[in-house]
């Protein structure tokens, strides 16, 4: 399957879940927000919410600053 995470397509074998796209990609979970398909996927959901093909992923990162 494919999905696009920050518009860099990338290919999954198997169906996964946001946190196992996450671990896959080697993107560290802390300090993150993933919205799918522009929507905001909660925390507690990333473990049981699957992916599927041609999702739109987009991750975004905290920034300190002022």
């Amino acid at each position: 399957m494919e999905i696009t995470v920050n518009q860099q397509n990338h290919q999954f074998n198997n169906p996964c879940s946001v946190e196992q796209m996450l671990s896959v990609i080697n993107v560290q979970a802390k300090g993150i927000a993933v919205a799918i398909n522009q929507t905001i996927i909660s925390k507690s959901a990333w473990a049981e919410h699957e992916l599927k093909h041609g999702d739109q992923v987009i991750l975004i990162k905290a920034t300190q600053g002022g």
